[in-house]
C-alpha cells in the first residue's frame, strides 16, 4: 500500500489554484488521480515550467476535448471508474457541457463530484470573477491583518485558496467518500472558498462575542500590537519571530535577550507595550538573525528566525524530518500528514510528459476505438 488512499481513484479537471493543490495532497496519500487538460492552453496567471510546477506532481495527464462530442463520452466513461472528481469552474459550466452532476450520476451515482470555487454554486455573487485577496477581503480575514497605520497586507494566497479552499475541498470529498461507504450515494460538494475563510475565523468569532477582541488592526494579542507576540529586525536586517505568549516563555525570552524583568512594564499592561517593544527592538538589533536563533533556540522562548524557501530546507529541524525533499530535480514539500504504517510518497510531475489517450484509458479498463 503506497498511502492511506490507496486504492481510491480521482478525476481532475485541469484548473489553477486550490484545486491543484488538492489533487496533489490526495496524490501524495496514495490516490490514483487523473489529471484531463485541454487541447488548448489557457492564458496562465502566473507562467511556472510545468516539469517545476510541484503542485502537478503524483498523477498522469491527458488531452480530452470536453467541448467534442467524443470527449465528453469517455469522460462520462472515465466517471464510472472514479471515486472522486474535482472541477474548478464557474457554476453551470460543466452543465453547459452536459457533465454536470446531474449527467455524471446517471452514470456513477456513487461519485463523489467536488467543485471548488470562489464564491459557491450559489449567492448574488457565485458567477463572479475573484481572487483570492477578494475572498479573504469578503470573508473578514484580510481586514484584520497588517500594521495600523497601512492597508491590509496580502497573506499570500494561504488564507483564501490553501486554508479556505483546498483544505476543505480535501475535507469535503474525503467526508463524502466515507458517507458514500454507508449509503451507496454519491453526492455534490460545493466547496468554496469564501466559505471555508470564514469557517478558519471561528476562533475570532468566539474572542468577538466575548468582548476579547478588536476591530482594529494592531490591537489584539496576536496581530502584531503585543510585544512578545511579534517580527524584530535583527543587526543583519533579517528576522526573528516571538510568540512568548506564556509568562515562563516571556520570562525566558526577556532573560536571553539580556534585559530586566524588575525594569520592564508588567507583561500584560497594554497600555505600556510599546515601551516593551522598543526595548526588544534595541536588544534584538544588537546580534545578527542567526546569533539570535543560537542563542534562542536553547531555551523555551517561543522565538524562531524568520527563513526565506532558500534557507528554511537547510534548517536542523527540517533536514532531519525530511520536510523539504528533492524530487525530479526539484526542492519541494514532503507529503503531509504522515503517516505509522501507510505513509505517502511523491511521484513524479503530471507536467514533464502527457500520457496517450488510449493508454491511459486502459488502465482505467476503457477499449478506445481509437480517435
Amino acid at each position: 500500500m503506497s498511502g492511506p488512499l490507496d486504492g481510491i481513484r480521482g478525476i481532475e479537471l485541469a484548473g489553477i489554484g486550490p484545486a491543484p493543490l488538492a489533487a496533489m495532497l490526495l496524490a501524495d496519500l496514495g490516490a490514483e488521480i487523473l489529471r484531463i487538460e485541454a487541447p488548448f492552453e489557457r492564458e496562465p496567471a502566473v507562467t511556472i515550467k510545468r516539469d517545476k510546477d510541484v503542485t502537478l506532481r503524483g498523477r498522469k495527464a491527458m488531452i480530452l476535448d470536453l467541448k467534442s462530442k467524443k470527449g465528453r463520452e469517455y469522460l462520462l466513461e472515465l466517471c464510472t471508474k472514479a471515486d472522486l472528481l474535482i472541477e474548478g469552474f464557474r457554476p453551470g459550466v460543466m452543465e453547459r457541457l452536459g457533465l454536470g452532476p446531474e449527467d455524471v450520476f446517471k452514470e456513477n451515482p456513487k461519485l463523489v463530484y467536488g467543485r471548488m470555487t470562489g464564491w459557491g454554486q450559489t449567492g448574488p455573487m457565485a458567477d463572479r470573477v475573484g481572487h483570492d485577496i477578494n475572498y479573504i477581503g469578503l470573508g473578514g480575514a484580510l481586514n484584520p491583518i497588517g500594521p495600523a497605520d497601512r492597508v491590509p497586507p496580502p497573506p499570500l494566497n494561504l488564507v483564501g485558496d490553501s486554508g479556505g479552499g483546498t483544505m476543505f475541498l480535501v475535507l469535503g470529498l474525503l467526508s463524502a467518500y466515507i458517507e458514500t461507504q454507508k449509503s451507496g450515494l454519491g453526492q455534490v460538494v460545493d466547496a468554496a472558498i469564501v466559505d471555508g475563510t470564514v469557517a478558519l475565523m471561528a476562533p475570532f468569532f468566539g474572542m468577538l462575542a466575548s468582548g476579547k477582541w478588536k476591530n482594529e488592526r494592531e490591537s489584539n494579542m496576536i496581530d502584531g500590537s503585543c510585544p512578545w507576540y511579534r517580527v524584530y529586525e535583527t543587526a543583519d536586517g533579517k528576522y526573528i519571530s516571538v510568540g512568548a505568549i506564556e509568562t515562563k516563555f516571556y520570562k525566558s525570552l526577556i532573560t536571553q535577550l539580556g534585559l530586566d524583568t524588575g525594569e520592564l512594564p508588567d507583561q500584560f499592561d497594554e497600555s505600556r507595550w510599546n515601551e516593551i517593544g522598543a526595548s526588544f527592538e534595541r536588544a534584538f538589533a544588537t546580534k545578527t538573525r542567526d546569533e539570535w536563533a543560537a542563542i534562542l533556540e536553547q531555551h523555551d522562548c517561543c522565538a524562531t528566525p524568520v527563513l526565506s524557501l532558500h534557507e528554511m530546507g537547510s534548517h536542523p529541524h527540517i533536514q532531519a524530518r525530511g520536510t523539504v525533499v528533492e524530487h525530479d530535480g526539484v526542492p519541494q514539500p514532503a507529503p503531509a500528514p504522515r503517516f505509522s504504517r501507510t505513509p505517502g510518497k511523491i511521484a513524479h510531475i503530471a507536467g514533464t510528459a502527457f500520457w496517450e489517450t488510449e493508454e491511459l484509458l486502459s488502465r482505467w479498463g476503457i477499449v478506445s476505438p481509437g480517435w
